[in-house]
């Protein structure tokens, strides 16, 4: 017949369909994380794809106050009260740290401390997730590609490059199948000063050296975690001085966020797709130029996976879906 000729590409077959699941910003959320591979053996994807921010942001101090005794956040627990807030925290995005009440209150009066858990339990969090990651997909030669986002430390790279399943993306150009993908997490500068942000030159400059390294920019996918400037993916919430939404008439006011360097970027190669995060309300689709560009968005911390499904036909997008669980 003919229809599927396949050649063997750094692990990835080449036929006439090449099969993605996208998603983005799942923020340290477990029971997301578990959909979200569960969902990539449901569609039978020939590749799995993190857009960044895999880091949670917030750490909650759990008290030992003894005698099988608990503290968290005010509420006094037993043992078996204890693993289940364990489990729910971990399923909204969140680490915790057990410490005594000298820890606890080692804590409060010590940053290094704080930022030495909160390393810890990232760190933590991701090795389980790998770990989960090679048991499920141990075998299928399906890849599991995970770039980190503007909310993710650096040295989680380093975490990532100890599995052979999940593999880093930023800096490489990663084939799959006939398209080719490039990657990169920084965003345009926010209101809260998260870890990896830059001007918009900076960006630019950036992601065209990238560009320059691909074979066909027009076969080519766009993983930046930043959303084009002036679409549907990069709407959200005007904030006032004090960052709080601004609100005409009892409702939100919402602005463009996005980057306009990624938009340049696009415009200029014209990309076959660009998928992006960053922007968890603004779920959605558009085009900039002659591509499509996708966000899934993010509910997070309610334990919602968001994602989205494509199939890669010849030289255009056959299909997406955005898909919710």
């Amino acid at each position: 017949m003919g229809l599927f000729r396949k050649k063997q590409q750094d692990g990835v077959e080449t036929k006439s369909q090449f099969k993605i699941l996208y998603t983005s910003d799942v923020h340290g959320s477990e029971v997301t994380f578990k959909k979200f591979l569960n969902a990539g053996k449901m569609f039978k994807v020939d590749a799995l794809i993190i857009g960044g921010d895999l880091a949670g942001k917030a750490l909650i101090p759990i008290i030992d106050l003894g005698n099988g005794k608990y503290d968290i956040q005010g509420t006094e627990v037993g043992r078996e009260g204890l693993e289940m807030i364990k489990q729910r925290i971990r399923n909204e995005g969140n680490y915790y740290v057990v410490v005594d009440k000298k820890g606890f209150e080692e804590l409060n009066y010590d940053k290094r401390k704080v930022d030495e858990a909160f390393k810890t339990a990232m760190i933590e969090r991701l090795r389980e997730w790998i770990k989960i990651a090679e048991e499920r997909y141990k075998g299928t030669n399906i890849p599991i590609y995970v770039n980190l986002g503007n909310d993710d430390p650096t040295y989680l790279f380093d975490i990532i490059d100890e599995s052979s399943v999940v593999r880093r993306t930023e800096g490489f150009v990663i084939p799959l199948g006939k398209y080719e993908m490039i990657s990169f997490g920084y965003v345009n500068p926010t209101p809260w000063n998260t870890p990896r942000e830059m001007s918009e030159e900076e960006l630019y400059s950036n992601m065209k050296s990238m560009v320059e390294k691909l074979s066909n920019p027009n076969l080519a996918i766009f993983n930046f975690h930043a959303p084009p400037y002036g679409t549907n993916l990069d709407n959200a919430p005007l904030l006032d001085k004090t960052l709080k939404p601004v609100v005409k008439g009892g409702e939100i006011v919402m602005t463009h966020v996005g980057s306009k360097a990624v938009r340049s970027i696009i415009e200029e190669y014209k990309p076959l797709m660009g998928i992006h995060g960053h922007i968890h309300e603004s779920r959605g689709f558009d085009r900039v130029a002659s591509a499509l560009v996708l966000n899934p968005g993010s509910e997070y911390n309610s334990g919602i996976f968001h994602g989205v499904y494509i199939v890669l036909e010849g030289e255009k997008v056959k299909t997406h879906q955005f898909i919710t669980g």
